[in-house]
């Protein structure tokens, strides 16, 4: 019994420290909801980016090994691009609409489209630093730990996107998200890309030094 409220509690503890910051990307991506942009996007996409960390911290589990954070890092152009492109698209925004909700007429195409990925990306890229927390956290779980840190992981991922969700209906940050979020939705994305860049060292890899 001790042995699973310790895991629970490791679970916990290991998702707040390294996720916590998802909380205000996700607000800002839930106060863009659209005719384009739902929120089962986002909620998807979510998972899929978070999925996306736990595989490439899962080989440390196995013994194996990944690919060192510089190259990680990389992934920050993700969301520099994506920003580059919200500021370049805005305009068209109306036109496309109504191109979106023809071309989703299947179900599948409802989840696994560019907005689902865009978020999946920028999920990734913004917890290229879980994958140092997840590691040694990984690298000394049981079979029966593991299977109980990933199941608090992911039922964390969704209360995450639910309280982000949640804060998008406060009166005064969905006047601000509604005013303001496309402005700066986009600098935000790309100060983002920034940082993680920065941060995981990869800016030599960029400049060649």
């Amino acid at each position: 019994m001790s042995g699973l409220v310790t895991a629970i509690s490791t679970g916990a503890a290991a998702f707040s420290a390294t996720n916590i910051d998802d909380i205000v990307i996700l607000t800002l991506f839930f106060s863009q909801v659209n005719a384009k942009l739902r929120r089962w996007h986002i909620v998807t996409g979510q998972y899929l980016g978070f999925t996306a960390l736990v595989m490439a911290s899962l080989p440390a589990f196995f013994g194996g090994l990944i690919l060192p954070k510089p190259w990680i890092g990389l992934f920050g152009l993700v969301p520099i691009a994506i920003g580059i492109k919200c500021l370049l698209n805005r305009e068209d925004d109306e036109s496309e609409e109504t191109e979106t909700e023809q071309s989703e007429s299947s179900y599948l195409s409802k989840f696994l489209n560019f907005q689902t990925y865009s978020v999946a990306a920028v999920t990734f890229a913004n917890g290229t630093d879980n994958i140092s927390i997840y590691v040694p956290l990984f690298a000394s779980s049981t079979w029966e730990s593991l299977l109980i840190i990933l199941g608090v992981f992911f039922m964390l991922v969704g209360f995450l996107c639910y309280v982000a969700y949640k804060l998008t209906h406060n009166t005064a940050i969905a006047t601000l998200l509604t005013r303001y979020g496309n402005d700066f939705m986009p600098f935000v994305l790309m100060g983002l890309g920034a940082f993680i860049i920065v941060d995981s060292g990869s800016l030599s890899l960029i400049i060649g030094h």
